[in-house]
């Protein structure tokens, strides 16, 4: 069982001391699912990649940018399936995300648009 509190702390710390500003921490691995916490600092970019079947991405801390066929930014609470195309991500902030990916799923290709797509978020609500 991870903590997730603690790796948010960790993982941002990682990021800042490296030399790429960036850190993931994968923290979740049962078959297909994987969760990971991914740190990225102010203006780092995660150049254009391919999308497994099935992904989403929480913002736990501040806000990025993810391009590919739409453009959206996404901010601390939001939720969003992510695109099945190629895409890139930037940090407008320092901010840290868990990625959430489904690799194998009968009869899906990685980027191919399945009827499912959307591009809606979702706020998380938050308690005081």
């Amino acid at each position: 069982m991870a903590a997730l509190f603690d790796a948010i702390t960790t993982t941002l710390d990682r990021a800042r001391k490296s030399e790429h500003g960036r850190h993931a921490e994968l923290l979740v691995h049962d078959g297909p699912l994987r969760q990971t916490i991914i740190a990225l600092l102010q203006g780092v970019r995660l150049s254009e990649h391919n999308s497994p079947p099935a992904a989403s991405i929480q913002m736990i801390r501040g806000r990025v940018t993810v391009t590919g066929q739409e453009t959206v930014t996404l901010e601390t609470g939001t939720i969003a399936a992510l695109t099945h195309y190629r895409h890139a991500v930037e940090a407008l902030d320092d901010s840290v995300f868990l990625l959430t990916t489904v690799t194998s799923v009968p009869g899906a290709e990685s980027h191919h648009a399945p009827s499912i797509h959307t591009s809606e978020t979702l706020r998380v609500r938050e308690d005081d």
